[in-house]
């Protein structure tokens, strides 16, 4: 696509778009701004519309009949959980027995760690990303202290070479090889929360394989952002939280797969509760944990409907609107911003602009990152004291995400409207 920095330019590709009825069906927040302009979906997504509808039903339902909503509500509560897992199954390309909607993130992903990190006394380490979001880190830290082992020694991170912003995927392949006899896993964020950086998720499966380890992702900033294939890429286990990209509340409870080769598993170590418990059997009250088939099998409790409503109503709109589309749309939306990045930074030289997320659009979802590391983080404030709302990271990295449900063309025109104008001002 060629691009223009005008008006015209972008209000002509948002006519074309056949997403763009979709941007109504969400709230944006007002600031006080004409202007508007939300690029924060990488930490919140906004709201779609049908979501006060879905939790107010829940609310009457509660009032109407009390414990028996769990059977006779509309979407009766004991089984609300597996009114999520087709829509979900489908943005991760799993299948239905791989996925189930509980908990929180990292809680799962320990979870998960129960089951599929089980080291040895050789085999006991970890390859991940260097600078991965610190819940994952803690995560690592804590889960080799548990097991007896020094982090810094269980750890591998593989960082950027020195100079660059990126990892490279034949640095990650030469110290899975390299550790091959000491592997157990290799655990790393689908998209990097600071760069933006996709990593090559089947590549890295079949590499962690190949010597016997296992490949598990943490897909925050994956799931509803970018393509996945989860079953049909061999992943072992995987988590994801619902409310970036997914829109389904603050907090709101996140997913789990697990391959399907593993869901029948049933000596594979793990923690038990009576949601995961055979469903057939789960009333009778007995001792024995006796785990269901599936991803399932890793519930602990029964689930929050309130957020799970709010979720369902955000899957639907996922559901209308398809991967593919979206994704195609993030495509053109991510390269505009990137056209613009690049236009500010031949215009504004002594800001010192650049890209710190893959310009090739197969390495990177719907966020970009631009490092101004001429200017300070006033140059932040002043963007929200405009409307353009991003995300700051020290020293001076400002990631933006043009989701495509619902930012436009005109949103990112918009935005190097104001940072021009900003810039112009030099330091104040």
């Amino acid at each position: 696509m060629q691009y223009e920095s005008s008006l015209e330019f972008a209000r002509a590709q948002d006519a074309a778009d056949p997403l763009r009825a979709f941007r109504d069906r969400f709230y944006f927040p007002s600031l006080g701004t004409s202007e508007l302009v939300y690029f924060t979906g990488h930490s919140l997504g906004l709201q779609p519309k049908t979501v006060r509808a879905a939790v107010e039903l829940e609310l009457d339902e509660w009032a109407k009949y009390g414990v028996e909503g769990h059977f006779h509500s509309t979407y009766p509560w004991y089984s609300y959980h597996e009114l999520l897992t087709p829509p979900m199954a489908a943005i991760v390309g799993a299948k239905d027995s791989e996925v189930v909607c509980m908990n929180s993130l990292t809680t799962n992903l320990h979870l998960l760690f129960v089951s599929f990190y089980r080291p040895s006394e050789t085999r006991y380490k970890i390859i991940s990303e260097a600078k991965m979001f610190p819940s994952d880190r803690y995560l690592l830290e804590t889960q080799a202290q548990f097991h007896g082992f020094d982090p810094d020694d269980a750890i591998i991170e593989v960082a950027p070479r020195d100079g660059e912003t990126l990892i490279r995927e034949e640095d990650i392949l030469e110290a899975i090889a390299a550790n091959a006899d000491e592997l157990a896993l290799v655990f790393f964020g689908g998209v990097n929360y600071f760069t933006g950086q996709l990593f090559n998720m089947p590549r890295l499966t079949e590499a962690a394989h190949a010597v016997g380890a296992i490949a598990g992702f943490d897909l925050a900033h994956a799931a509803g952002n970018v393509p996945l294939a989860l079953h049909d890429w061999d992943v072992d286990f995987a988590a994801w939280c619902s409310y970036k990209y997914l829109n389904s509340s603050p907090g709101n409870v996140g997913g789990i797969f697990v391959h399907e080769r593993h869901g029948r598993s049933f000596d594979l170590p793990r923690f038990g509760g009576w949601w995961g418990h055979d469903k057939a059997t789960r009333f009778q009250m007995k001792n024995g944990f006796q785990p269901m088939e599936g991803a399932e099998g890793w519930q602990l409790s029964n689930v929050p409907i309130l957020g799970m409503a709010a979720m369902k109503a955000s899957l639907e709109v996922f559901t209308e609107a398809g991967m593919p589309a979206l994704r195609e749309k993030s495509e053109k939306l991510t390269g505009y911003l990137e056209y613009t990045i690049d236009s500010l930074a031949a215009e504004f030289p002594d800001a010192d602009i650049s890209l710190i997320t893959p310009r090739i659009p197969e390495q990177r979802g719907c966020q970009i990152s631009m490092d101004v590391a001429g200017r300070k983080r006033r140059l932040f404030d002043d963007m929200i004291a405009a409307g353009i709302i991003a995300d700051f990271r020290e020293p001076c990295v400002i990631r933006m995400a043009p989701v495509p449900l619902y930012n436009s063309f005109e949103d990112v025109f918009t935005f190097g409207k104001v940072m021009r104008q900003l810039l112009a001002q030099g330091e104040r």
